[in-house]
């Protein structure tokens, strides 16, 4: 599963000045209507209604919020990489500074849970949370991402 076409530079932000849950979902909201036919407050409201089912966070500061809208063909992604981490109501309770939204067609019920298995593993090695982590310039997270979510680990 090639996931790197999910993503691309303009939907990936590194130390944008984000400090709390609301205000980070609603950049990654507007991340990702950059690259749909839906509006961001659409976007937002579903991000939200999947956090009030329980959180994204998986822990070790990793957030994968994702939403299911509209008809659309593929499955978009947008990141961001915060400076300073962020309370999220994580399984661990630590707080969250790398956050991989998804953006998912209501018909894509296979590929959606495929895709976020495939990042969740990407992130759950602690060798590519500290390669993100050290970035400093969306091309580098660009780069950390296609070069990790190409091999074959997360195929």
């Amino acid at each position: 599963m090639d996931l790197t076409r999910l993503i691309s530079l303009d939907r990936i932000e590194c130390n944008p000045d984000i400090r709390s849950k609301k205000r980070v979902l609603e950049r990654l909201s507007e991340l990702l209507a950059t690259a749909s036919d839906q509006s961001s407050m659409a976007i937002f409201d579903k991000l939200i209604e999947r956090e009030r089912l329980g959180s994204t966070g998986l822990g070790q500061g990793i957030a994968l919020p994702h939403g299911r809208l509209g008809r659309g063909e593929n499955i978009i992604a947008a990141f961001i990489k915060l400076p300073e981490a962020i309370s999220f109501d994580s399984a661990d309770g630590q707080p969250v500074d790398l956050l991989f939204a998804l953006l998912v067609p209501e018909e894509k019920n296979n590929e959606h849970l495929q895709t976020l298995a495939a990042i969740a593993r990407y992130f759950q090695d602690k060798d590519n949370q500290q390669k993100i982590r050290a970035t400093s310039s969306s091309e580098e997270i660009l780069q950390q991402l296609t070069a990790g979510l190409l091999s074959p680990q997360v195929s």
